[in-house]
Formats: C-alpha cells, sequence, structure tokens
C-alpha cells in the first residue's frame, strides 16, 4: 500500500520538478476520496537550505532517517554533476533494497544510476541527456523515447510533464483508479497517458556530410511529392546506382527511402504546426499522397498521430 512517500533533494534541486512530486502527493486530498500520503521532504541536512535551479532557497524539513520506511521514494530533477552525496546514494539504495518503490523526475535519474540501482534495468530520463546518462551509466537500459518506465519497484520518467503521468500512474497502479482520476481532476491535467507514448523530440533534419551529393538532395526536397528512386536518383548524381547507394548512406548515415519519408514527416510537422489544411490536404502536400501512408510514417517516427499532435502543437497565430 502506498502511504509513506519521501521526496529526496540534493544542492541545485529543480523547483517544478519537486512541485510535480508534492503537488500528487503532498496535497491532502481526502475530501476528494484520496487516501492521506505522509509526505516528508528530506536531504542530508536537515534544516540547511538547499539551492535551486531557479535562483531560491528550500529548507528540508527531514534528514535522510526518514527515507526509511517509505513506501516510495522519489527523486526529482537537479542539476547534473559528476558525483552525487554519498550519504544520499546510500539511502537510496537502502530504500531499494528494504523493497520501497523508487521513482525518478528527469534528471533524478542520473542520481539513481550514480546509486546504482538502475544497473540492468529499463528505464528513461529527457531526451536531451539521454545520450549522456547512457555515456555515464552503459549498464542501465535507458529508453530515450519514453513518458516513463515502469520497471516494478523502479519508475523513471522524461521530463517535467511525464512526471505528472508517472506519479498518476503509480497511484493508479497501486490505489486504482478513482483517486488517480480525482488528483488528475484537481491538477487539470489528462488522467491517463500511456508510458510508451514517444516524447515529443525534435527530429534532426539529416544532413549530408559531404557535398558531392548536395544537389541530388535539393532535388529532393524541392520535389517531396515525386517518385524518386535509387535509379533515378543515381542518374542525376551521374552514377551507378550500387556507387550511388554507397555514397548516399556514407554521407547521410540513411537509405534514399528512409531520408526521404524523414523529410515528408518533417514537412507534415511543419504543415500541422502552421496551417488549418486537412490530413488529407497535408498527405497530399508533405508527398505521401494519401493519409494512410502519412499516418504510418508519421507514427513511426514522431510517435503519435498527426491528428493527435496537431492538436498539441498547433500554433493558431501562425496557421492560416
Amino acid at each position: 500500500m502506498l502511504r509513506t512517500v519521501a521526496a529526496v533533494l540534493v544542492e541545485d534541486v529543480a523547483p517544478f520538478e519537486l512541485g510535480v512530486i508534492c503537488e500528487v502527493f503532498g496535497i491532502d486530498r481526502t475530501e476528494d476520496g484520496v487516501p492521506p500520503f505522509d509526505y516528508r521532504i528530506c536531504a542530508e541536512h536537515p534544516g540547511r537550505p538547499l539551492s535551486t535551479t531557479m535562483g531560491m532557497r528550500l529548507l528540508p524539513d527531514h534528514g535522510l532517517d526518514a527515507v526509511r520506511g517509505a513506501d516510495l521514494v522519489a527523486v526529482p530533477a537537479c542539476r547534473i554533476r559528476d558525483e552525487y552525496p554519498e550519504a544520499v546514494l546510500s539511502a537510496l539504495r537502502s530504500a531499494a533494497d528494504s523493497g520501497a518503490t523508487l521513482l525518478s523526475v528527469c534528471s533524478g535519474a542520473f542520481v539513481l544510476g550514480a546509486a546504482g540501482v538502475l544497473d540492468g534495468r529499463p528505464c528513461t530520463t529527457h531526451w536531451y541527456h539521454a545520450a549522456a546518462f547512457t555515456a555515464r551509466f552503459p549498464a542501465a537500459k535507458m529508453d530515450p523515447d519514453v513518458l516513463f518506465v515502469d520497471d516494478g519497484n523502479v519508475i523513471t520518467s522524461a521530463g517535467t510533464a511525464a512526471g505528472i503521468d508517472a506519479c498518476l500512474h503509480l497511484v493508479r497502479r497501486e490505489l486504482g483508479s478513482a483517486p488517480a482520476t480525482a488528483i488528475a481532476r484537481r491538477m487539470v491535467v489528462p488522467p491517463q497517458r500511456d508510458g510508451g507514448q514517444r516524447q515529443f523530440i525534435e527530429l534532426p533534419v539529416p544532413e549530408c556530410a559531404g557535398d558531392s551529393l548536395e544537389p541530388v538532395l535539393r532535388h529532393m526536397l524541392e520535389n517531396l511529392g515525386s517518385e524518386h528512386t535509387v535509379a533515378s536518383l543515381a542518374r542525376r548524381a551521374a552514377m551507378s546506382e550500387r556507387t550511388f547507394a554507397r555514397r548516399f548512406g556514407a554521407e547521410t548515415g540513411t537509405t534514399p527511402n528512409r531520408w526521404l519519408s524523414t523529410q515528408r514527416v518533417l514537412r507534415a510537422r511543419e504543415l500541422l504546426e502552421r496551417t488549418t489544411m486537412s490530413v488529407d490536404e497535408v498527405a497530399d502536400e508533405a508527398g505521401f499522397g494519401t493519409p494512410a501512408l502519412l499516418r504510418h510514417h508519421f507514427q513511426r517516427l514522431v510517435g503519435v498521430t498527426p491528428s493527435d499532435y496537431r492538436r498539441t502543437f498547433r500554433c493558431p497565430e501562425e496557421a492560416g
């Protein structure tokens, strides 16, 4: 049963991510049918002000002894550093060994990683930090795409809003849908987003490392709606098909078809954000031809349908 929650803080804690944990577990919502939580904000030195990433200080009431016996130990985001206090890492390891559930929000995963509790386990963090996390903790199984990962007694989440999703998921898992929905309603957020939904990562435009194919790539970009075969592109580049395919892979890191599909998805994203064109029109303008093809490639690369993406990211002031 989820009754006691301890938030563990270190220097340069992120107030918003801490606020997410406080909002879900630190507010008395018994009048809404949510069971009460014994909520504790803990740090190595209780009563000593902690720095934050936003120019303010926090004064934790509890020391690390208050972590013992907690059902949930939550670690909010904080500044990523080379070393974290050994006393904090030891408290996290002891909590894991005693059967507590550990939860991290955003870069809080680095603290769990430093404690060694993510070794061999699936996990996530904010996509921006995923490469650095993997380099530092190669034994962890990082998935940079998802909103959160539930691996039983360890739950890790991506940036900010994904922390809300992970916290509400844990409430739902441990206490049922009614308390989770009640908390979400008070927070005015969706009661449930699937953890497997992808983070909204900015897709980089695949670039050419050299300049020999630049005219061909420019031609493809200017004619997204046209059919481009390896044979036709090789003729334009004045190469054999085999040489062209090898050169294309060497300079872009992918195949012509995949490169073109990515460019079409990028174009579709721009149209979905900045125009009122229908999905059918977007599919045609981006070069997919049919909405079905657009949905297939868009969901593969972005992780959501074109319609869902537009609802989230459309810019009304620019649409027209």
